[in-house]
């Protein structure tokens, strides 16, 4: 078993946020997206592969430094898409199942328990809510068979369209319901929720040890030396931005000096 995470996209939903750095580095609950994809497909797989293409050279630095272990597929000219990733990277899974994790989709799910009997034939599917098979489905994990991968060429192409939706008109699409949330963090509502469900699960808040909290914090993750002199509430603030003290950020993601979005 070898796992792909996939971070190639471009991030257009999620601006200007992805203006300041690429839509795998934004950070929930105070850690990467791609290092919590990487995570979760680490206690199921043996290797890990992720391939780049927008905000190429951040993400290359962020891997090298951080996941030297992990094998990167650049994909230079053009995204190509969650098949066409697989496409190009046929030769590294040569042969064995594959793992497939979308590095802007947050869950906590046990992809360990997800991979557990799988008979390797079948795509096998960890989507959130029903486990009912669409295209409106916001897939956790997926479980690629070596045959369908093989038949995958290194062009721009989906996966739903490609493999999917054949397979599961040949009755070889096995759907399995994740019991808590699966969060599309494309778009700034969906990145603020993912956030916020990471605050609940840590008695409310995260805040980082160098941020420096003077005023108030309610429901929010604070990042590294950043500073809270107003009222912050269901909000992120990324590293070594500023909240003045007379200033209310509620329901917001402060990414820069100069760049909040407002969500509502």
């Amino acid at each position: 078993m070898v796992a792909v995470v996939l971070a190639a996209g471009e991030g257009r939903r999620l601006r200007p946020l992805t203006l300041v750095r690429p839509k795998p580095l934004c950070p929930v609950g105070g850690v990467p997206l791609l290092d919590l994809a990487l995570e979760r497909a680490g206690r199921a797989a043996a290797a890990c592969s992720v391939n780049v293409h927008h905000g190429r050279a951040a993400l290359e630095d962020h891997l090298a430094a951080n996941h030297p272990g992990v094998h990167l597929s650049v994909e230079a000219e053009q995204a190509l898409g969650t098949a066409g990733a697989l496409g190009k990277l046929r030769d590294w899974i040569g042969g064995r199942g594959t793992l497939v994790v979308n590095a802007d989709t947050w869950a906590e799910a046990d992809l360990a328990a997800f991979v557990a009997g799988w008979d390797g034939e079948r795509v096998r599917l960890l989507v959130g809510g029903q486990p009912v098979f669409g295209p409106r489905m916001v897939v956790a994990a997926a479980l690629m068979p070596w045959a369908d991968v093989a038949a995958l060429s290194p062009e721009p192409s989906g996966l739903y369209e490609r493999c999917w939706a054949a397979a599961d008109d040949a009755g070889r699409v096995e759907v399995v319901g994740h019991p808590g949330p699966v969060v599309d963090c494309g778009t700034p509502a969906g990145y603020l929720r993912a956030n916020l469900l990471a605050a609940d699960r840590s008695a409310g808040s995260i805040v980082a040890p160098t941020a420096q909290v003077s005023g108030s914090v309610e429901r929010s993750v604070i990042g590294e030396e950043a500073r809270v002199a107003g009222t912050v509430r269901d909000s992120v603030l990324w590293a070594g931005v500023e909240v003045a003290p007379a200033e209310l950020l509620e329901r917001a993601v402060r990414a820069a000096e100069r760049v909040t979005v407002l969500v509502r």
